[in-house]
């Protein structure tokens, strides 16, 4: 019988750590309790401290990636509204030729 995959999400991952760190708690002790292997524990804390840096700019982050999106949409929406607007003139032109004002 195989093992059924098990996922942690990031806030067990710290919570982990956090207990490890801070309160001297045993890397065995957590893995035994999270049912997990000290090379898995090990390397959620290598990519906690690799990434300890997007803690401080996740939010400028976040924003850019805001500004980008609705700035896409912005310009999708222009290009929209511009061939409408083509469209609008070339069918005003076509009846101002019918009707002989040009």
């Amino acid at each position: 019988m195989s093992k059924k995959r098990r996922y942690f999400s990031a806030e067990q991952k710290v919570v982990a750590i956090r207990k490890h760190l801070l309160e001297q708690t045993p890397v065995s002790d957590i893995c035994d309790e999270l049912n997990i292997t000290t090379t898995l524990f090990y390397r959620w804390q290598k990519e906690f401290f690799e990434n300890g840096s997007r803690a401080f700019t996740k939010d400028d982050d976040s924003n850019l990636k805001k500004a980008e999106k609705e700035n896409s949409q912005l310009k999708a929406t222009t290009s929209q509204k511009n061939d409408v607007i083509a469209e609008l003139v070339a069918e005003n032109l076509n009846l101002k030729k019918k009707r002989g004002l040009i």
